[in-house]
């Protein structure tokens, strides 16, 4: 079964590769081969169209189109209406700028007239480049803000009036309203939150694909709400709204000791509808004393433990104006108030792609199971027929045991369990709506009929964010990697970034979130899903600035654990500066930066606080470099201490090297938001941390305390070291992993290695290690059938058995952090790092005579950037292309200009590449926009 895989797998790699290569072949511009001058791809705070923005001056974004060469823009015109109608017309306008002689097109707040809650603003722009030609006025795209008072509130939350054991998984409460609407409709803005989750529908239809809302946030402080236009939805005449509630994280089980209620015992819903007639008017239904409550077919719907559905006791048309709900329950109005409601800052849970099964299997058990290829996140649609009473039960697995048979130990005391009672008419369709699994194979069992592969499709789900970068080489197990460093990514970006989402945790732990968030910037656009994130570090934060492990934080006292209360571990906390740092440096958004700033400050102050006047951060635990290759795990695969788990690097050390790195950080958001005393503090505090280490965990040999990778590793990138020293440090690192013969990192060290090789002149050991087989590696997983990243280096171990139950997680993230590397250093596609959002590119791969080529696509927030090389008979192929409204500097490996090439002519001499001088085995260029092909005689 694995080689079977493996061959689909290089089959599809191949796929890709061909497909890529037409990508660079046939992409002239940003939109293909369209010449005229353009504004496209228009945003509003990262998205398109948004209804129910928080803010009265959400930034405004676009991308300047432009097929020649050299394109900037030189100035830019805004204009903004309440109607399409008013801005076609010129009439009324809301903002209108004259011509802004600016290059900006990302961020643009909004500086018109005061806007009102729910007022809807249709805007566009147009362009100058700096030859002078004006493109036409973008397409007209909308903004609508949401409820920015909490005085616009009206509704009343209500709860059912229903009969649960709230000990237990309950029946999900169903409430409706119908309601008059005695006029004909302009508009409806549909306002809706809950305590667990809900779904919303309409005169018998859904309002969105959205799944999981409201999301999960720090409810008592943060509770989001989302907004829908449902003017298509209802008519003149009467009307009926339906709800469906589920447990979700509010009230559900949740964290690994099988705690439920987290946040409150009764789910409850907040329903504001704001109706407009064509004549003027207006009206608002609310959720109040009026609604009615009952039961439905969902028995129970738990995250972790799944959804049973029994289908006879479907109401038919329950959510339509006709049904007779006289039997009803009522519901009870509550004073919650409306202080912790905020507006949606993320990325909605959708289903994104379905997946049939690729094989269908008997195990050595007898056991029916159905293998879809792919680990992934979602659940299992089918379409089966059974008589009245009759069941289906699906259970979820990630893996196989050695024998073949269905193996969930590493679940814990997850059920991921969906159970289907039948109605008994005819085909009956089911999908669970407030549960998620992580799986590959699903066991089919309780059925009495024949299910065959064509019964069944994996729902793919995760918050939708868009993709924005790729890449491939000529290696099919590394573009596996990369395959399954984007599923990884899918797999736990659902509303919060999980570390795993398949056994009783699936928690935004933050030390993974911030070593992953390079590696997801490029693969997504993960702005937004980070925006809506961060704003509950604070929340969660303690007064002191220690910020804790997992966000929302859930995990009280430490878990259980009796490590520590849960706050305070170093590279866990620093995401509240890391993830901040790294959105600006890849959106250009100092917003986040502002927003977080008092947060990210609290965080610093409360390492300078506990470190002293020595500036060694030892205060409190720390996990240090979490789950790094053990020697002895070679024979007893056995560890006492995670934290400890062989390559044992000193915390002291990774605490003290964290602190001196986000120190730095914090300088430069200072500088950046004009904070000049604190950031002329951090930088007199810096060299005192420096200092500090040095004497502390280096030698003057350059030996650290901790000789292993991850200490080596730290000490280079976060530039801890004396310069005389570097040399040797990068030696030592070097040395070590010629040593072993492979990694020995963990968390922390893992995602800065091959960096930090690359980077201090061994290249070639970086990719010793890229290309190791064995265990422990990166492309070890690939060769044993994984389709994601594993938590562990050796999940299955090299003899076929598993890692320990406890903590044995096949699709977590961390150790896909190298994909950062790949995209930077194998195709040399790189941020400037003196301007962020990629304004400035820089192009410099790191090529090996492992690989025939290698290629990174990104979308940027200016446009489509692509870096690639191919070794040919005769020459070296660099193809580059560079948005409009930006510039890149690329390095070409040339001994010198007359044996380069570009689209067949030399590039001595050219107005359109500029000759910068030379790098080390580098010519480097400086180029504008536009597709360029560099051949290169008898180069590197």
């Amino acid at each position: 079964m694995i080689n079977l895989l493996k061959n689909r797998l290089t089959i599809a790699s191949s796929l890709l590769c061909v497909a890529f290569t037409f990508l660079f072949v046939d992409g002239n511009a940003m939109g293909g081969n369209q010449n005229k001058l353009a504004a496209v791809n228009l945003r509003t705070e990262y998205k398109h169209n948004p209804i129910g923005l928080g803010m009265a001056d959400p930034r405004l974004s676009w991308e300047m189109q432009d097929s020649e060469r050299g394109s900037m823009q030189q100035a830019y015109q805004i204009r903004c209406a309440a109607t399409a109608a008013e801005l076609k017309n010129k009439a009324n306008l809301l903002w209108s700028t004259d011509w802004v002689e600016s290059e900006q097109s990302n961020q643009l707040a909004y500086a018109g007239q005061q806007l009102a809650s729910g007022e809807r603003v249709y805007w566009q722009v147009r362009i100058r480049n700096n030859r002078g030609k004006e493109s036409a006025w973008s397409e007209p795209v909308f903004f609508e803000l949401g409820l920015l008072s909490h005085a616009d509130w009206k509704a009343q939350w209500i709860e059912p009036k229903l009969d649960e054991d709230v000990a237990k998984s309950t029946p999900s409460p169903y409430l409706r309203r119908t309601f008059q609407a005695p006029k004909p409709i302009s508009k409806a803005t549909a306002y809706v939150t809950c305590h667990g989750l809900y779904e919303l529908s309409m005169n018998g239809s859904k309002v969105s694909d959205d799944l999981f809302t409201p999301g999960w946030t720090s409810y008592q402080e943060r509770l989001q709400y989302l907004a829908y236009d449902v003017t298509n939805l209802l008519a003149k005449g009467e009307n009926a709204i339906g709800v469906v509630l589920g447990d979700g994280w509010y009230r559900g089980f949740l964290v690994w000791q099988g705690n439920k209620n987290t946040y409150g015992e009764k789910v409850a819903l907040l329903f504001q509808l704001q109706i407009e007639y064509t004549d003027g008017t207006s009206e608002l239904i609310c959720s109040d004393e009026n609604w009615k409550a009952g039961n439905g077919p969902i028995l129970k719907s738990d995250i972790y433990n799944g959804e049973t559905y029994d289908a006879r006791l479907e109401q038919a048309g329950w959510n339509t104006a006709d049904f007779d709900d006289r039997k009803w329950n009522g519901v009870e109005t509550k004073d919650y108030g409306y202080d912790n409601l905020v507006a949606s800052d993320g990325v909605p849970v959708q289903v994104t792609q379905r997946i049939q099964p690729i094989e269908k299997i008997i195990t050595p058990k007898g056991e029916l199971v159905f293998d879809f290829g792919q680990n992934l996140v979602g659940w299992v649609h089918f379409k089966l027929k059974g008589n009245k009473g009759d069941k289906v039960v699906l259970n979820h697995a990630e893996v196989l045991d050695q024998e073949g048979n269905f193996y969930t130990a590493n679940l814990r005391v997850a059920k991921a369990e969906d159970e289907y009672i039948f109605k008994g008419d005819g085909i009956e369709s089911f999908a669970p709506r407030f549960t998620f699994h992580g799986f590959r194979y699903v066991k089919i069992s309780d059925y009495p009929g024949e299910v065959t592969v064509d019964d069944l499709e994996a729902c793919v789900v995760h918050s939708a964010m868009t993709e924005t970068g790729d890449f491939v080489c000529s290696d099919t197990l590394v573009n596996r990697l990369q395959k399954n460093i984007q599923w990884g990514l899918r797999g736990n970006f659902l509303d919060v970034p999980t570390d795993c989402p398949q056994r009783d945790e699936r928690l935004g732990w933050t030390g993974d979130a911030q070593v992953f968030a390079p590696t997801a910037c490029f693969n997504v656009d993960a702005a937004p899903f980070y925006t809506k994130w961060m704003q509950d570090f604070p929340v969660d934060q303690k007064e002191n600035g220690s910020v804790p492990w997992v966000v929302p934080n859930v995990v009280k006292d430490g878990g259980g654990t009796g490590w520590s209360d849960g706050f305070g571990a170093t590279a866990w906390a620093d995401a509240s500066v890391i993830i901040p740092w790294t959105v600006y440096r890849a959106y250009g958004d100092t917003g986040i930066l502002e927003r977080q700033y008092a947060s990210m400050k609290g965080w610093e102050e409360y390492m300078i606080r506990e470190s002293g006047d020595n500036y060694v951060f030892s205060a409190g635990f720390h996990f240090g470099d979490w789950l790094a290759f053990a020697e002895y795990y070679s024979y007893y695969y056995n560890a006492p201490d995670y934290g400890y788990a062989g390559a044992n690097t000193d915390k002291e050390l990774i605490a003290t090297a964290y602190f001196y790195h986000t120190t730095g950080l914090m300088q430069k958001i200072a500088e950046i938001l004009g904070k000049k005393e604190d950031a002329a503090r951090y930088a007199a505090i810096l060299p005192k941390i420096k200092e500090a280490f040095n004497r502390e965990f280096v030698t003057e040999t350059g030996r650290l305390t901790s000789g292993t990778q991850t200490a080596y590793v730290l000490a280079l990138c976060f530039k801890l070291l004396p310069e005389n020293l570097v040399p040797v440090v990068a030696k030592r690192l070097a040395d070590d992993v010629n040593h072993f013969g492979h990694l020995t990192t963990g968390f922390v060290g893992t995602p800065l290695l091959c960096q930090a090789l690359s980077d201090y002149g061994y290249p070639d050991v970086a990719y010793k290690l890229l290309f190791n087989k064995r265990y422990p590696s990166w492309l070890y997983p690939v060769t044993k059938g994984a389709t994601t990243i594993w938590e562990r280096w050796d999940c299955i171990k090299p003899d076929g058995s598993f890692q320990d139950v406890g903590m044995n997680s096949f699709n977590h993230y961390a150790y896909g952090a190298v994909g950062n590397w790949l995209y930077q250093m194998v195709a040399g596609l790189q941020e400037d790092p003196t301007v962020a959002g990629y304004k400035k590119i820089v192009v410099k791969p790191v090529p090996t005579e492992q690989l025939q080529f290698a290629k990174a696509n990104y979308h940027s927030i200016y446009g489509e950037i692509r870096s690639g090389w191919e070794r040919k008979e005769d020459a070296f192929v660099q193809t580059v292309e560079i948005p409009a409204n930006t510039s890149a500097k690329i390095y070409l490996l040339a001994n010198d200009e007359t044996s380069v090439s570009e689209s067949g002519k030399s590039i001595a001499n050219r107005k359109d590449i500029e000759s910068v001088g030379r790098e080390g085995d580098y010519l480097v260029v400086e180029v504008g926009s536009g597709t360029y092909s560099f051949q290169i005689q008898n180069s590197n």
